[in-house]
């Protein structure tokens, strides 16, 4: 369903300038808040209550909302990510006092059947990142974008948000702006950082206004975009052969994992990944330390492979 910030109602609309000025939210962030709230707004007309009302909400209303997203066949993930949204919305409003009780209050979650993540072993994030069909521009941009997610541990969206002036093939790091508009610093492997040179070598093929700070380009010369990228990783890893389902989350996946089996504490592994709780990163935890079959340079495989 299409909508506009303008169009909502005004306490909708200062929860979102608030997460947009104070918290420093993303754009993606801030629209993905705006279409829960929308879709529950949408929810309570059809019940003859607003979000202009806040305080005419109660418990029974949000229970309510949650039980038309299971008919529609929202999966439990989504549904969850939709209550957290309308418990940062209802937080919002009380911390202003414009309600004095919470209608979130006490609403448990969609019990989540916990899957494992994805990851490849040693041999085969190798060999994806050896992957090539042919010495050319789009190929060192491919290599250099798999290097650097597998290497780096990047969301694929921190990958393709990075400028030029971001990376530092020298000093072997990159300056990351990531969930939240939290920046932080993130080690390059040796590979990567040799990738990244050789490519940005031949980044003028891709004709590029020379205002375009970019650093991975799509074929139009503009920023790639997720998307694109998701492309890319999938048509290396058929070069390599891999199984069906290896996308940019994978590799950020083997990164955690491998540097786990590697000898890697969880703290520093959660700093590097940008996880702003361990218990994401520990989801990690459960692998076999057989499954190694050699490790590089203090814990990453990759680390110390000179090219």
């Amino acid at each position: 369903m299409s909508w506009t910030a303008e169009k909502l109602p005004e306490e909708i609309q200062h929860f979102l300038a608030y997460l947009d000025i104070e918290k420093g939210y993303s754009r993606a962030t801030l629209a993905a808040y705006g279409r829960d709230l929308n879709q529950f707004e949408v929810f309570l007309q059809k019940r003859e209550k607003s979000c202009a009302r806040p305080g005419d909400i109660g418990r029974p209303d949000i229970h309510a909302f949650l039980v038309e997203l299971h008919k529609d066949s929202l999966s439990k993930s989504s549904m969850s990510r939709k209550l957290s949204s309308l418990r940062s919305f209802f937080g919002f409003l009380r911390k202003n006092r414009r309600i004095t009780a919470d209608p979130c209050q006490g609403v448990k979650n969609p019990r989540l059947e916990r899957a494992q993540p994805r990851f490849l072993n040693v041999d085969q994030a190798l060999n994806l990142m050896e992957a090539s069909l042919e010495p050319s521009p789009r190929s060192l941009r491919d290599q250099a974008l798999a290097e650097l997610l597998y290497g780096s541990g990047l969301r694929v969206s921190e990958a393709v948000s990075l400028n030029l002036d971001d990376v530092d093939t020298g000093q072997l790091v990159a300056r990351v702006m990531g969930k939240g508009g939290k920046e932080r610093l993130v080690p390059l492997t040796r590979a990567a950082s040799q990738r990244i040179k050789e490519y940005i070598l031949q980044r003028k093929a891709f004709k590029p206004d020379p205002r375009e700070q970019a650093l991975f380009l799509g074929l139009r010369g503009k920023r790639l975009n997720r998307r694109e990228a998701a492309r890319i990783i999938h048509k290396l890893a058929g070069i390599a052969a891999l199984p069906q389902g290896v996308n940019p989350h994978a590799l950020r996946h083997s990164f955690a994992s491998h540097l786990l089996q590697g000898g890697a504490d969880l703290r520093s592994v959660q700093e590097l990944l940008g996880h702003s709780r361990i218990s994401t990163t520990q989801r990690y935890t459960h692998l076999n330390l057989e499954e190694v079959t050699r490790v590089y340079d203090r814990a990453h495989p990759r680390a110390g492979r000179k090219k």
